[in-house]
């Protein structure tokens, strides 16, 4: 048995028949928002900076190689460079 009609209502002219204009506009009014916790804020800064600490090298190196160079001369260890460098570290510490 095969039923060709309902009440002369088939189910393309019911899609058909929708209005659709109106439901696009009920869309384009809304807008998305997000907001983002202070705390979460924090801990995505704290993992960059992690994340950052986990891939520098702990000693330079090229500079430790070219400082140790430059002691090795006994020119270049003169009162001038003495204070000069005593200075910076205690300007690092903030006295």
């Amino acid at each position: 048995m095969m039923i060709t009609k309902l009440d002369g209502v088939t189910p393309v002219n019911n899609v058909q028949n929708t209005k659709r204009t109106e439901a696009k506009q009920d869309y384009l009014s809304f807008s998305d928002t997000i907001n983002v916790s202070d705390e979460a804020k924090a801990a995505a800064e704290a993992y960059y900076l992690n994340q950052v600490a986990e891939e520098t090298p702990d000693v330079r190196a090229d500079l430790v190689a070219s400082i140790k160079e430059k002691i090795k001369d006994p020119n270049y260890l003169n009162q001038a460079v003495i204070s000069s460098t005593a200075d910076r570290l205690l300007a690092s510490y903030g006295l």
